[in-house]
């Protein structure tokens, strides 16, 4: 599990390239919709499954 510090911190640097984005009138750089955005945390828990797997087996 990542420390509470690193999670904000990349929340907020996350937070700061939506807002710059959309102020140039760019597209953000993240799946505009709920599907694309679990599909990216299935790719993430598919990787920890993984390395459980690995770890116990």
């Amino acid at each position: 599990m990542e420390p509470t510090s690193l999670l904000l911190k990349a929340t907020f640097a996350g937070f700061i390239v939506g807002v710059l984005f959309k102020t140039i009138n760019l597209p953000i750089p993240a799946p505009p919709v709920l599907s694309g955005i679990l599909g990216i945390v299935g790719v993430y828990l598919g990787s920890v499954f993984y390395d459980w797997v690995v770890k116990f087996f």
